[in-house]
């Protein structure tokens, strides 16, 4: 069936999204609708994904694919596509593609949303749904050999699992010197410093040039959706979302699941405990861009006696503070649902003295990695015009954080999609318009600057707040049982960009579905547009300039 489209019309009202506008713009597409409390998601048949999203986002604006969520029901499979616009997150809506048990193909989204080739191969690898068209159906997490799909109700994990020869055998055994075609395959990783964790890139290369790079995922696979959904809202789930991003993103991370966990039970946050979370986040905003500084320069022209430890100095400082904050220097789980777990160390005029003191610090030590760094001329003949991305590319990849920003793409859900104490601040979205590797440092060295603007002001806030209305939680009940068939989408700025949490509810204490958005995930799907035709010391520096952690990106 062909889409008929009208002419373009605005699909917004006063109040948000004009769903019976996208309704009828959908016409016969439409089998159903459903309400999830961030989104109306509209029901679609399996054969006509890609007309439905393409008038979505050519009509109607949305332009950014966050994630797709597959699950398996006792009756269906079912993916669901949450989109939303990069001008205005708040606006959503979702794709939802139910199939049969016996029969789980689906249309791809890859020719709508090149962002879906690695969700949807996700997808595939955990749930079992098949993507009609897709351009690379392998699994991207697991052996191709792997039997069955783990996510999959009927999944036995006792079963054993065959791995033929061919994995086993010499991974460089290929790589040779192809003299039909002057090319030759290298493999980079999958251990390897310049790589960020244990990824492998299959790189084939004319020269020095870079002709095709294959990211190769799926080796730090750690299961985490599988355990949050084996563990109750109240409790068990919190400690986990440190160790998806432990750069750290710790608070953040907590942040996302809290977000979520929060709007899906109707819990409160008091406006006491939302000023520590995000002066809390911002510490660990600031700790991950000081890893991702000092690290990047490693890669570039292996500064590892300056630069790096003075990052990693730097980002001591930061880890002591938190350290006096959660108790913990990594591993944090602080947040609690409906607030923080305790208030402030005492006592607290000097935890405020200790932050102000290194707030105070931060402006020379900031110059003084610009007259290191951005000023050095090695360093900006290695990432000036080197891994552009232009904006276009970046959303059609679901690009988010400072990979978007230095592309010039201005978005930020603290301030777009706001959440915590944000709004109340006086701080500033930090964009780029470089497009490459240089902008992208950047970017993340001036959003330093941001964060201690903003944590001046939650601690001028805190060190005034009366002692009588410091609550730091809300009443929460002893055990959450949501309502059956609630489902929610939310997210917040991560260090690395959107980190987004679905949860489907079943009226039990445990999750039916949850679902990690990682930034790191989409952002890394870019690096082939950023590297191909380029030098194989650019795809480094690229790479590098991704700031990925793969912990977050195999989950």
């Amino acid at each position: 069936m062909s889409l008929e489209r009208p002419k373009r019309q605005q699909y917004v009202t006063e109040e948000g999204v004009d769903y019976d506008a996208i309704e009828r713009l959908l016409g016969e597409h439409v089998l159903g609708r459903e309400t999830h409390l961030n989104a109306e998601g509209f029901v679609i048949r399996p054969d006509e994904v890609q007309d439905v999203l393409f008038a979505l986002r050519d009509e109607a604006g949305f332009d950014h694919l966050s994630v797709v969520t597959a699950q398996e029901y006792a009756d269906r499979y079912e993916s669901i596509y949450h989109l939303k616009k990069y001008d205005d997150p708040t606006q959503e809506v979702s794709v939802v593609v139910p199939t049969s048990k016996d029969d789980p193909v689906s249309q791809t989204a890859e020719p709508v949303y090149r962002t879906a080739d690695w969700h949807e191969r996700e997808a595939y690898d955990l749930v079992g749904i098949e993507y009609e068209g897709h351009p690379d159906p392998r699994r991207i997490l697991l052996p191709e050999t792997w039997q069955g799909h783990p996510l999959a109700l009927d999944y036995d994990q006792d079963r054993p699992q065959i791995v033929t020869l061919a994995e086993h055998q010499n991974p460089i055994a290929e790589d040779h010197y192809d003299s039909d075609t002057e090319t030759m395959f290298l493999n980079i990783g999958p251990h390897h410093p310049a790589t960020h964790g244990v990824l492998h890139l299959k790189t084939v290369l004319d020269g020095e040039q870079v002709v095709d790079v294959d990211p190769d995922i799926g080796y730090l696979h750690r299961c985490e959706e599988q355990m949050a959904q084996n563990g109750t809202y109240r409790h068990q789930i919190m400690p986990y979302p440190d160790r998806w991003d432990y750069a750290p993103g710790g608070l953040m991370n907590e942040w996302g699941y809290a977000r979520a966990a929060e709007d899906l039970a109707d819990i409160d946050v008091p406006e006491y405990a939302q000023v520590i979370r995000t002066m809390g986040a911002e510490l660990c905003r600031i700790c991950s861009h000081m890893l991702a500084l000092g690290t990047f320069c490693l890669d570039i022209y292996g500064d590892f006696t300056a630069i790096f430890m003075y990052a990693m100095r730097d980002r001591e400082k930061v880890q002591n503070l938190l350290e006096d904050l959660t108790g913990s220097r990594m591993m944090f789980n602080y947040l609690r649902l409906g607030g923080v777990a305790w208030d402030l160390p005492e006592p607290r005029e000097e935890f405020f003295e200790k932050t102000r003191d290194f707030l105070d610090d931060l402006p020379e030590a900031t110059q003084e990695y610009h007259d290191l760094i951005t000023s050095n001329e090695i360093f900006q003949i290695r990432t000036v015009d080197t891994g552009v991305l232009d904006p276009e590319t970046a959303k059609q990849y679901g690009a988010t954080g400072p990979v978007a920003r230095a592309s010039g793409i201005d978005y930020d859900l603290r301030r777009d999609d706001p959440y915590g104490y944000y709004p109340e601040l006086d701080w500033d979205v930090v964009t780029e318009d470089g497009r490459d590797n240089y902008a992208r440092l950047l970017v993340r060295m001036r959003e330093v600057e941001q964060s201690a603007r903003i944590i001046e002001q939650c601690i001028d806030l805190l060190e005034d707040w009366p002692e009588e209305d410091r609550e730091i939680q809300s009443n929460v009940p002893r055990t959450l049982r949501p309502d059956p068939d609630t489902e929610i989408y939310r997210a917040v700025e991560a260090a690395k960009g959107e980190l987004g949490i679905y949860i489907r509810a079943d009226g039990t204490d445990k999750p039916a579905r949850f679902k990690i958005r990682s930034p790191c995930f989409s952002n890394l799907h870019t690096l082939p547009e950023m590297s191909e035709g380029e030098y194989v010391a650019d795809l480094v520096a690229s790479l590098g300039s991704l700031d990925i952690i793969l912990g977050e990106v195999d989950r």
